[in-house]
């Protein structure tokens, strides 16, 4: 597979966005606001509703394997039917639907569904949850290769960036209404639904590329054999990296959908100093992604995401034992900058490991492969919480991101040597 060398001059180059990028990145930043609030605060909501450690970490996960499985069949139909602008239209659709739902009811059932639909606490940074393959394969196609790293980090940098306000703005609940129990979360609620709308629009006035019409060899037994070949490799290629991606999925499930809640339970702290916590590891998030961006051009993708993984490791180590809120809260930003900061790169890499006529398959398998086990994830921690098993979760969490970093470095080190991808 090609493989770009540090100097190569297209990735150097300055870049000129096109208009269909410019307006995928702004409806990526419209809908990360609302995403950045309900990470800081749907937990949080939940327990000043009464609800346990294990029902809330239950309902998350629920909402991670159904979004799981819509991933994996949305991904491969829009590469057979083309039509990605109305898949995105009607995952807003459903996204405004589940925002109304959470605002006027309070029923168990109800949150559930909603939660389960919106994919409520999850954290997308932005993109369009199980439908992101989508999103992420109609923006491979109105971008060259060699830039295709650095438009995933901007992408990347832009949607921490708004999750970072609205976890700013679950704080204000904290800080405005400290003891008015559950209501003043569900205005929150209404940053997803504002979100969704001015998505709405944004998707009106897209306009889909001309979908590449990919044709079989069939003009000759070595055409075929070289079509043939070629599969194979992207499907070996596709399952290295489901196999890694399994265990990136188990780490983040034990921690991310839940950190909220734990600094809770560990620090006794509300809304008013989480808030702004997570924000701070959305912040670094972002500045994360623009470094990572750059070790990509100089040393290469892969070595970029291993020494940046390899810090947020270490730092995820530190959070459980540290003695005070600020201790932890420091830990667990430096950690996001490491570890969120090289989602952009990663999907740089997917998106050059098939055809462009496989992309959607690609995107969907990337997703749905840290998906699934994710899922797993915040039952697993929640009911260890509510044990009182505080420091297991990141133990844990630290075991499988460790397999997946040595995994990860050993079945992609042939891009070791390449810039942006």
């Amino acid at each position: 597979m090609p493989n770009p060398t540090i100097h190569d001059p297209a990735i150097e180059a300055p870049i000129v966005l096109p208009a269909g990028v410019i307006r995928l990145m702004a409806i990526r930043a419209a809908r990360s606001v609302g995403q950045g609030a309900l990470v800081a605060a749907f937990a949080l909501y939940l327990h000043a509703l009464g609800w346990h450690a294990a029902g809330i970490g239950a309902t998350l996960s629920a909402a991670l394997l159904i979004g799981a499985v819509l991933t994996m069949a949305v991904g491969p139909l829009s590469d057979r039917t083309g039509g990605r602008r109305r898949f995105l239209l009607l995952y807003e659709v459903l996204q405004v639907g589940a925002a109304l739902l959470a605002i006027f009811s309070t029923h168990p059932a109800w949150l559930v569904l909603a939660a389960v639909v919106g994919g409520f606490g999850r954290g997308a940074n932005g993109s369009a949850g199980p439908f992101g393959p989508i999103e992420q394969a109609w923006l491979a196609l109105l971008l060259p290769a060699a830039q295709r790293g650095r438009v995933y980090s901007w992408n990347t940098a832009l949607g921490f960036s708004g999750m970072a306000l609205g976890a700013l703005a679950a704080g204000a609940i904290g800080w405005f209404a400290p003891h008015a129990g559950a209501a003043p979360y569900r205005w929150l609620f209404g940053l997803s639904l504002l979100g969704s709308l001015v998505s709405l629009v944004l998707l009106f006035g897209a306009r889909e590329p001309e979908r590449a019409q990919h044709t079989a060899a069939i003009a000759g037994s070595r055409a075929e054999h070289a079509e043939r070949s070629e599969q194979r490799a992207e499907n070996q290629r596709l399952l290295k990296l489901v196999l890694v991606n399994s265990l990136n999925g188990l780490g983040i499930g034990m921690i991310g959908p839940l950190i909220a809640y734990w600094f809770l339970l560990k620090f006794a702290h509300g809304p008013g100093s989480i808030g702004p916590a997570i924000a701070a590891s959305f912040a670094l998030g972002a500045l994360g992604s623009v470094l990572a961006g750059k070790l990509a051009r100089q040393h290469g993708l892969i070595r970029s995401v291993v020494w940046m993984r390899l810090a947020g490791l270490l730092l995820l180590l530190a959070i459980p034992f540290s003695p005070w809120f600020m201790l932890a809260a420091g830990f667990y930003a430096l950690r996001a900058g490491m570890n969120q900061g090289t989602a952009g790169v990663r999907q740089a890499l997917v998106a050059g490991l098939t055809r462009d006529h496989r992309r959607g398959l690609a995107s969907s398998l990337q997703n749905v492969s840290i998906q699934i086990p994710r899922a797993i994830g915040p039952l697993v921690a929640g009911l260890l919480l509510h044990a009182g098993m505080l420091t297991a979760p990141f133990v844990l969490a630290a075991i499988f991101q460790g397999a997946y970093l040595v995994l990860y470095a050993h079945f992609f080190r042939d891009f070791a040597g390449g810039g942006a991808d």
